[in-house]
């Protein structure tokens, strides 16, 4: 037990930091800067979407919505975009810090990414559609009828892949959004948490509410379709029980195209896809892991650790948002 206990200590300590000043309620997402490690965006029940500098460990700035923000991007190192409960899609200027309205969904934007080779804004929301927004104007550019309310999104190159209600999956092309390239269903029994596209975009990761995570790729021809699997995780096993948890967080490593997962039993792994083993564990933050980014670089992850009401409102640890250094030995395919 001591080698474990004084493992435990390392993985906590000068690795690792809580950012200052964190938001007021639940966190709902964390986006490193495109192009540096020292800003991250955070967008939070609390209404807010806030600027870090990693590095200083300060709030540069925030801006308000009029309810809670449900996802945020960056456009560019100096615009981010965001949406939520109230239905607003905003751009923000970080420099200058205005305010733009640019449109609005008719029911809660739960998705926000940019797509830099179509150089398009996507936003997807229960209203079941996705909406595209050219960032230059800023305006609407289309909107897109999905099946279902839309729970998750990720751009893979100029293609889309929507993850909505009902297990659905969708592919689309976003330099020719007339048709649906592929509709497929989800590999796993339950509802969908989350999908994020593999850097090399050859596939996607896609989580579900019951502790399992599909790995999935996009040439639909059989042989390439041989290569899909899918694997438990966040699990455990207390008093003999087998507790299962949602996996909440996916993000992708842009340099080795591993992946970290981020679920509600509070752990974070990290995964190498091609030899399907897990790379690592971190030692358990104090609540669910709520959002996931690995920075550009792939030299930091920011893991929110954000109570998600699975038990209802009632007393929890507080929401908070840690940076830490990952190593090559933790997120390399050995």
């Amino acid at each position: 037990a001591i080698f474990s206990s004084f493992a435990e200590n390392l993985m906590t300590g000068s690795n690792e930091y809580k950012l200052n000043q964190g938001p007021e309620d639940s966190i709902s997402a964390v986006k490193f800067s495109p192009n540096t490690s020292q800003f991250l965006l955070v967008s939070s029940w609390d209404s807010t979407v806030r600027l870090y500098d990693v590095g200083g460990n300060t709030m540069r700035m925030k801006y308000q919505h009029t309810a809670p923000v449900l996802d945020c991007a960056f456009y560019d190192p100096t615009h981010s975009w965001s949406g939520g409960l109230d239905a607003q899609l905003k751009t923000h200027d970080l420099n200058t810090d205005q305010d733009t309205i640019v449109g609005t969904h008719d029911a809660p934007i739960r998705c926000v990414e940019y797509c830099p080779e179509v150089n398009v804004m996507v936003t997807g929301s229960w209203d079941r559609s996705v909406r595209l927004w050219d960032p230059r104007t800023p305006c609407n550019a289309g909107t897109f009828t999905q099946p279902e309310k839309v729970y998750t999104l990720s751009v893979a190159g100029d293609r889309l892949i929507v993850g909505t209600a009902g297990r659905r999956v969708l592919v689309w092309d976003l330099r020719n959004m007339g048709y649906v390239q592929q509709r497929r269903e989800s590999s796993l029994k339950y509802q969908t948490r989350c999908i994020r596209a593999f850097p090399n975009k050859q596939g996607y990761v896609l989580s579900s509410i019951e502790g399992r995570v599909a790995v999935e790729y996009l040439d639909p021809s059989q042989e390439v379709q041989k290569k899909k699997y899918a694997f438990k995780c966040h699990r455990l096993k207390e008093n003999g029980i087998e507790h299962v948890y949602p996996v909440n967080a996916i993000s992708f490593h842009s340099v080795h195209n591993t992946f970290a997962t981020g679920g509600s039993d509070g752990f974070v792994n990290i995964w190498d896809p091609f030899n399907k083993k897990r790379l690592c564990q971190f030692h358990r933050y104090p609540t669910s892991i709520a959002s996931l980014s690995f920075s550009n670089d792939g030299t930091m992850l920011a893991i929110a650790s954000s109570y998600m009401q699975e038990q209802g409102d009632i007393s929890h640890p507080e929401d908070a948002i840690f940076i830490r250094q990952v190593t090559d030995a933790e997120t390399k395919p050995k």
